[in-house]
Protein backbone atom coordinates (compact mmCIF):
# COMPACT_ATOMS: atom_id res chain seq x y z
CA UNK A 1 0.00 0.00 0.00
CA UNK A 2 1.73 3.32 -1.37
CA UNK A 3 -1.66 5.93 0.14
CA UNK A 4 -3.52 6.04 2.93
CA UNK A 5 -7.19 5.15 1.80
CA UNK A 6 -7.47 7.31 4.99
CA UNK A 7 -5.86 10.80 4.12
CA UNK A 8 -4.15 10.13 1.03
CA UNK A 9 -0.65 10.54 2.47
CA UNK A 10 1.96 7.96 2.08
CA UNK A 11 2.11 5.23 4.40
CA UNK A 12 5.59 3.76 5.44
CA UNK A 13 6.22 0.03 6.26
CA UNK A 14 6.73 -0.35 10.17
CA UNK A 15 5.92 -1.75 13.21
CA UNK A 16 3.52 -0.40 15.03
CA UNK A 17 4.00 0.03 18.90
CA UNK A 18 2.36 -3.07 20.79
CA UNK A 19 2.54 -5.33 17.57
CA UNK A 20 4.82 -7.84 16.13
CA UNK A 21 5.16 -7.67 12.73
CA UNK A 22 5.63 -4.79 9.82
CA UNK A 23 2.27 -2.72 9.04
CA UNK A 24 1.35 -0.44 6.45
CA UNK A 25 1.44 2.54 9.04
CA UNK A 26 0.43 6.83 7.39
CA UNK A 27 2.95 9.07 9.33
CA UNK A 28 0.42 11.94 8.79
CA UNK A 29 -2.81 10.51 10.47
CA UNK A 30 -1.57 7.59 12.45
CA UNK A 31 -3.71 4.93 11.00
CA UNK A 32 -2.61 1.69 10.87
CA UNK A 33 -3.53 -0.04 7.71
CA UNK A 34 -3.89 -4.06 8.02
CA UNK A 35 -3.93 -6.77 5.18
CA UNK A 36 -5.32 -10.20 5.85
CA UNK A 37 -5.08 -13.88 3.86
CA UNK A 38 -8.57 -13.64 1.09
CA UNK A 39 -10.74 -16.30 1.90
CA UNK A 40 -11.45 -18.47 -1.68
CA UNK A 41 -14.49 -20.39 -1.68
CA UNK A 42 -14.93 -23.26 -3.63
CA UNK A 43 -16.75 -26.55 -4.91
CA UNK A 44 -16.51 -30.08 -6.40
CA UNK A 45 -19.45 -30.50 -8.07
CA UNK A 46 -20.95 -33.97 -8.44
CA UNK A 47 -22.74 -35.64 -10.66
CA UNK A 48 -23.54 -39.17 -10.52
CA UNK A 49 -19.73 -40.45 -11.50
CA UNK A 50 -18.21 -37.14 -12.64
CA UNK A 51 -16.86 -33.80 -11.40
CA UNK A 52 -18.02 -29.91 -12.77
CA UNK A 53 -14.78 -28.12 -13.70
CA UNK A 54 -14.55 -24.85 -15.63
CA UNK A 55 -11.96 -23.57 -18.00
CA UNK A 56 -11.17 -19.67 -16.71
CA UNK A 57 -11.81 -16.93 -19.23
CA UNK A 58 -10.08 -14.72 -17.24
CA UNK A 59 -6.23 -14.32 -15.53
CA UNK A 60 -4.50 -15.42 -14.06
CA UNK A 61 -4.12 -18.82 -15.77
CA UNK A 62 -6.67 -18.17 -18.65
CA UNK A 63 -7.70 -20.92 -20.38
CA UNK A 64 -7.04 -23.55 -17.49
CA UNK A 65 -9.31 -25.76 -15.81
CA UNK A 66 -10.40 -25.43 -12.59
CA UNK A 67 -13.24 -26.01 -10.16
CA UNK A 68 -15.83 -23.07 -9.77
CA UNK A 69 -14.67 -20.93 -6.92
CA UNK A 70 -13.81 -17.52 -6.09
CA UNK A 71 -13.46 -14.64 -3.17
CA UNK A 72 -16.07 -14.50 -0.50
CA UNK A 73 -18.16 -11.56 0.17
CA UNK A 74 -18.71 -9.43 3.10
CA UNK A 75 -21.93 -11.05 4.95
CA UNK A 76 -22.06 -14.50 3.13
CA UNK A 77 -20.88 -17.52 5.08
CA UNK A 78 -17.80 -19.79 2.91
CA UNK A 79 -20.59 -21.71 2.53
CA UNK A 80 -22.60 -18.88 0.69
CA UNK A 81 -19.70 -18.02 -1.22
CA UNK A 82 -18.97 -21.65 -2.64
CA UNK A 83 -22.75 -22.25 -3.91
CA UNK A 84 -22.98 -18.63 -5.38
CA UNK A 85 -19.44 -19.12 -7.12
CA UNK A 86 -20.96 -22.32 -8.86
CA UNK A 87 -24.15 -20.44 -9.58
CA UNK A 88 -21.75 -17.75 -11.08
CA UNK A 89 -19.24 -19.35 -12.64
CA UNK A 90 -21.05 -22.66 -14.01
CA UNK A 91 -24.18 -21.77 -13.83
CA UNK A 92 -24.53 -24.71 -11.93
CA UNK A 93 -27.09 -24.98 -8.53
CA UNK A 94 -25.25 -27.65 -6.07
CA UNK A 95 -26.32 -28.82 -2.61
CA UNK A 96 -23.19 -28.64 -0.18
CA UNK A 97 -22.69 -31.68 1.49
CA UNK A 98 -19.64 -30.93 3.70
CA UNK A 99 -16.46 -28.45 3.83
CA UNK A 100 -13.81 -31.35 2.59
CA UNK A 101 -10.32 -29.43 2.33
CA UNK A 102 -8.54 -26.44 3.29
CA UNK A 103 -5.70 -25.02 1.78
CA UNK A 104 -3.24 -22.02 3.43
CA UNK A 105 -1.14 -20.49 0.64
CA UNK A 106 0.84 -17.55 3.25
CA UNK A 107 2.63 -16.49 -0.05
CA UNK A 108 -0.17 -14.92 -1.41
CA UNK A 109 -2.15 -14.01 0.94
CA UNK A 110 -4.85 -16.89 0.28
CA UNK A 111 -6.95 -19.76 1.99
CA UNK A 112 -8.90 -21.93 -0.03
CA UNK A 113 -11.92 -23.37 1.62
CA UNK A 114 -13.77 -26.27 -0.86
CA UNK A 115 -17.28 -27.83 0.06
CA UNK A 116 -18.07 -31.45 -1.42
CA UNK A 117 -21.37 -30.88 -2.84
CA UNK A 118 -23.65 -32.30 -5.15
CA UNK A 119 -25.21 -30.91 -8.68
CA UNK A 120 -29.19 -31.02 -8.87
CA UNK A 121 -29.80 -30.99 -12.20
CA UNK A 122 -27.04 -31.88 -14.71
CA UNK A 123 -27.62 -28.38 -16.08
CA UNK A 124 -24.96 -25.69 -16.12
CA UNK A 125 -23.06 -22.82 -18.74
CA UNK A 126 -20.59 -21.24 -18.66
CA UNK A 127 -20.45 -18.01 -16.74
CA UNK A 128 -18.77 -14.72 -17.80
CA UNK A 129 -14.91 -15.62 -15.74
CA UNK A 130 -15.71 -19.23 -17.72
CA UNK A 131 -15.01 -19.98 -21.50
CA UNK A 132 -16.32 -23.92 -20.69
CA UNK A 133 -18.09 -25.90 -18.63
CA UNK A 134 -18.17 -29.51 -18.25
CA UNK A 135 -18.75 -32.93 -16.54
CA UNK A 136 -15.76 -35.26 -16.33
CA UNK A 137 -14.79 -38.18 -15.41
CA UNK A 138 -11.80 -38.97 -13.46
CA UNK A 139 -9.98 -40.75 -16.55
CA UNK A 140 -11.09 -37.56 -18.24
CA UNK A 141 -9.57 -34.82 -15.95
CA UNK A 142 -7.23 -32.34 -17.93
CA UNK A 143 -4.86 -32.81 -14.78
CA UNK A 144 -1.88 -31.37 -17.08
CA UNK A 145 -4.15 -28.27 -17.55
CA UNK A 146 -5.36 -27.51 -13.85
CA UNK A 147 -5.09 -23.85 -13.36
CA UNK A 148 -3.80 -24.07 -9.37
CA UNK A 149 -2.27 -26.64 -7.46
CA UNK A 150 -5.02 -26.59 -4.82
CA UNK A 151 -7.46 -27.33 -6.86
CA UNK A 152 -5.82 -30.04 -8.41
CA UNK A 153 -5.02 -31.38 -4.88
CA UNK A 154 -8.58 -31.02 -4.39
CA UNK A 155 -9.93 -33.48 -7.49
CA UNK A 156 -7.13 -35.89 -6.13
CA UNK A 157 -7.94 -35.96 -2.73
CA UNK A 158 -11.45 -36.03 -3.89
CA UNK A 159 -10.78 -39.39 -6.29
CA UNK A 160 -8.49 -41.17 -4.03
CA UNK A 161 -11.43 -40.84 -0.74
CA UNK A 162 -14.10 -41.80 -3.51
CA UNK A 163 -12.38 -45.13 -4.30
CA UNK A 164 -11.61 -46.05 -0.66
CA UNK A 165 -15.41 -45.32 0.05
CA UNK A 166 -14.98 -43.02 2.97
CA UNK A 167 -14.54 -39.09 2.93
CA UNK A 168 -12.38 -37.32 5.22
CA UNK A 169 -11.20 -33.35 5.86
CA UNK A 170 -8.42 -32.51 4.64
CA UNK A 171 -5.67 -29.44 5.31
CA UNK A 172 -3.08 -28.89 3.54
CA UNK A 173 -0.20 -26.06 3.66
CA UNK A 174 1.24 -25.26 -0.10
CA UNK A 175 4.14 -23.32 0.98
CA UNK A 176 6.55 -22.63 -1.95
CA UNK A 177 10.00 -22.97 -1.22
CA UNK A 178 11.94 -19.47 -0.42
CA UNK A 179 14.24 -17.89 -3.30
CA UNK A 180 18.22 -18.89 -2.27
Amino acid sequence: MKYCPQCGEETQRSIPEGDNRQRDVCASCDSIHYQNPRIIAGCIPVWQDKVLLCKRAISPRKGYWTLPAGFMELEETVEQAAIRETLEEAGAVVEAEELYALFNIPQIGQVYMIYRTTLLKPEFASGVESLETRLFSEAEIPWDEMAFPAMRLSLEYFFKDRADGSFSFRSTDLIRPALP
